[in-house]
């Protein structure tokens, strides 16, 4: 055991080494905690504590099996297996199983998912005849688990006039019988839904005090990993729990709670030393993760919170290269700026595609930079959801586009016929198919001549599908006329695709919605790239060519070697060499829902501070001047998390924005006397002193800036003097190729250039963004 203690700090063998009493270990990004933990439970048990009388808690299972696997490396297998090691979920699980009687549930009750529960929510909406546009499921269902965690039970409900009178005042004045009528319905059926893992083992604790004093017996010793992120509910079973012995140790991260969206309460851990007696408080502070810059412009984030711990985070690690800032002008160039970074550092430094995370605030800002690193040939994968392209929103849209071009696309045809729903529900696509496969045609076929074959369908039915055959020939005939972005934004419109999504107010509805303004953006920005190929409109056929061809290279090859792409939320305990946090904007990070008070401002700021100390090596920080929304361009101004870096942690890869000086073209002294020395500019964003007016930037501070990528393009058309046959280029969205002819004068003046990525293309000049290589 000696071995494995000795390999801790100093810091580290301290709460490793107290066995009794209640303890707090506040560990900071990067300080080894899984590690003090695994080796805390270990030595409990070489200090003779049985197994069985050690509850450990984690927040993933991932998390639980990672720990229990080292445990079995130090004191043996059979032994870890004796210890209550999981998640709250699933360790109360198995408490209630035990004890499920006691509460009138069978032993073998089952656990209902959200879908399950969403599903009977919507049931019961039904049969009590209410309106689901006003009593729509998934908010219900959200409302309940929130009451739940609360531990507001049907009862506390009723006895509760606010309550009802916030649901009342939401226009929902029945919340409360459906509220009841759903726990009577899982009650009847034997099953528990998520929250009621946690919602029955406290009314288990409380109700029945022999079981409390069994449980508290057993579990002598508890730790509770990432305690910050604990609820209400959570808390209070863990104080149950341990109230007897209080040998509690709880270890976290003030500064990393970032789940107050799913009811963590980050007083839990705030409040510890006042809820027991005695508490030893230890600080694990060495980051071993990152390098010194990055640890220290964290520190110098963090600390602008009012509400944290007092902890200083440091590490014995090399200084390491400054965090880069690049601003680019369009959010389509921050993806190519962050693909040409990642693609510059695998040639110049032989890196993994593993080796690098792209980080965002919301999932709808991974279009870009897939669209950007598919470009470059760099396969990536998505955590926590869809790639873009594969996303139930996305797929819809795409599906109507499809039909358009072409209506015998008969998979596409059946996903979106009813939807958003027009009542031509199943049996009817049933017998469109029969009829379909009889005559040989298409169902769209069949559709056109509904009149003439004989389906037994009512003519309400009829004239649904008559209207829909209509609606699409409607938008075959504007493809004809119009770019691939205004039919597509009039699809989403005249279909109902937009008004069905704007009336679901949960998160994931707005996730949705901003997924198909996503869409659309991108589409803007693919007919802004055609212009510069000759004989290309930007027409639907060449968007969804170009969707088509992206998303057969996006096919899973079983290759794990490949760039993370994931919100900053799921990349909480990861690391990663190289690190961006991309889309650095007001209202967008810090978002713009998330700053109405101090507290939800603090979270958005420990959220920053989560993405920055993921990084080991290099965080980049990069942010666009300019974001499409709904297909127009609006502008964006930097983040304020930017300018609350120390600037001395920064190296700018383009000039601050505050260095902009406009130089003025005309005398002032025209407009009268002007005391000069008094007009002064507003303070740059990286910590300059502000210069007087017309004063002249030093050019030292010029040299200074590193210019961008060789890998990037100008952004300027290139001279037609310069191009000759022969000139390899580059250019930001086909990437390196040659030119094999150059024809045509003046304005029409074009080049055939073969792509490495793409094949051949012919380019208008005074269009084409390339740099000449050689």
């Amino acid at each position: 055991m000696q071995q494995y203690i000795s390999q801790l700090n100093e810091a580290q063998q301290a709460p490793v080494l107290q066995k009794d009493g209640p303890m707090i270990i506040i560990a900071g990004a990067g300080s080894g905690k899984t590690r003090v933990l695994t080796i805390r439970i270990a030595y409990l048990m070489h200090q003779g504590v049985d197994a069985f009388n050690i509850l450990a808690l984690t927040f993933t299972n991932k998390a639980a099996r990672e720990m229990k696997k080292r445990i079995s490396d130090i004191v043996g297998s059979s032994e870890a297996k004796n210890l209550w090691m999981g998640t709250f979920h699933s360790v109360f699980a198995r408490m209630l199983r035990s004890e499920a009687d006691k509460l009138g549930y069978p032993s073998n009750f089952t656990i209902y998912d959200s879908q399950d529960s969403v599903r009977l929510i919507g049931s019961i909406i039904k049969e009590m005849q209410l309106d689901k546009d006003v009593y729509k499921p998934k908010q219900v269902f959200g409302r309940i688990s929130s009451y739940k965690n609360s531990l507001i039970t049907v009862k506390a409900y009723f006895n509760n006039p606010d309550l009802q009178e916030q649901d009342a005042m939401s226009k929902k004045p029945r919340l409360g019988e459906i509220y009841q009528n759903y726990v009577e319905r899982c009650f009847k059926a034997g099953a528990m839904d998520f929250d009621d893992l946690l919602l029955k083992t406290n009314e288990l604790l409380n109700r029945f005090p022999d079981v409390l004093a069994k449980y508290q017996d057993r579990f002598r010793y508890i730790l509770v990993d990432e305690y910050q992120d604990t609820n209400h509910s959570q808390y209070l079973i863990v104080r149950a729990l341990s109230d007897k012995f209080q040998n509690i140790c709880v270890v976290g991260d003030d500064a990393q709670s970032i789940y107050a969206f799913r009811g963590a309460n980050i007083n839990n851990i705030l409040n510890f030393q006042k809820d027991y007696e005695g508490v030893q408080t230890y600080r694990l502070e060495q980051n071993y993760r990152s390098s010194k810059n990055i640890v220290e412009a964290a520190n110098s984030i963090i600390d602008k919170n009012k509400t944290k711990l007092d902890k200083i985070v440091w590490t014995a690690n090399a200084d390491g290269p400054k965090i880069k800032v690049h601003r680019s002008l369009t959010d389509g160039e921050e993806g190519r700026f962050v693909a040409s970074e990642i693609f510059e550092k695998k040639m110049q430094l032989q890196m993994m595609n593993g080796q690098f995370a792209i980080l965002y605030r919301t999932n709808a800002q991974s279009r870009a930079m897939e669209d950007a690193l598919r470009k470059r040939d760099i396969p990536y994968r998505i955590y926590g959801g869809l790639s873009f392209y594969q996303r139930k929103e996305i797929k819809d849209v795409l599906c109507y586009l499809r039909l358009i071009i072409n209506p015998k696309d008969e998979e596409a045809l059946i996903r979106v016929i009813n939807y958003p729903a027009r009542g031509i529900g199943d049996t009817t696509v049933e017998k469109l198919t029969i009829a379909a496969n009889h005559y040989k045609r298409s169902i769209f076929e069949v559709m056109e001549h509904i009149d003439k074959i004989d389906l037994k369908l009512n003519s309400g039915t009829k004239s649904r599908l008559q209207d829909f055959v209509t609606m699409i020939k409607s938008f075959q005939v504007i493809d004809q006329n119009h770019d691939a972005f205004y039919l597509a934004e009039h699809v989403t419109k005249k279909t109902g695709l937009i008004q069905e999504l704007k009336k679901d107010g949960t998160p994931e509805g707005i996730a949705r919605l901003e997924n198909i303004e996503e869409l659309l953006n991108g589409i803007k920005d693919f007919i802004e790239g055609q212009k510069e190929i000759d004989g290309a409109r930007g027409a639907l056929s060449e968007f969804l060519e170009d969707v088509a061809l992206a998303t057969d290279l996006d096919k899973d090859t079983g290759d794990d070697d490949r760039v993370a792409l994931m919100t900053i939320h799921l990349a909480k305990g990861l690391e990663f060499p190289y690190v961006f946090v991309v889309g650095m904007e007001e209202d967008l990070f810090p978002s713009a829902m998330s700053m109405s008070t101090r507290s939800e401002l603090e979270e958005e700021r420990r959220l920053f501070y989560v993405a920055l100390t993921r990084a080991e090596h290099q965080a980049y920080l990069t942010y666009a001047q300019s974001r499409y929304r709904w297909g127009k361009l609006t502008d964006s101004e930097p983040s304020r998390f930017i300018e609350e870096i120390d600037g001395e942690y920064l190296e700018y890869l383009t000039p601050a924005e505050g260095n902009y000086r406009y130089k003025p073209m005309i005398d002032m002294d025209i407009f009268g006397d002007v005391d000069k020395s008094k007009l002064r500019l507003a303070k740059p964003t990286n910590g300059t002193p502000p210069k007087k007016y017309g004063e002249e930037e030093p050019s030292s501070s010029i040299r200074r800036l590193k210019p961008v990528s060789s890998n990037a393009s100008s952004g300027a058309p290139v001279s037609d003097s310069k191009l000759n046959v022969g000139n390899i280029v580059m250019h930001e969205r086909f990437g390196k190729g040659q030119v094999l002819n150059i024809e045509g004068a003046g304005a029409d003046k074009k080049a055939e250039i073969k792509f490495e990525v793409g094949g051949i293309k012919k380019l208008l000049l005074r269009f084409a963004k390339l740099d000449i290589l050689s």
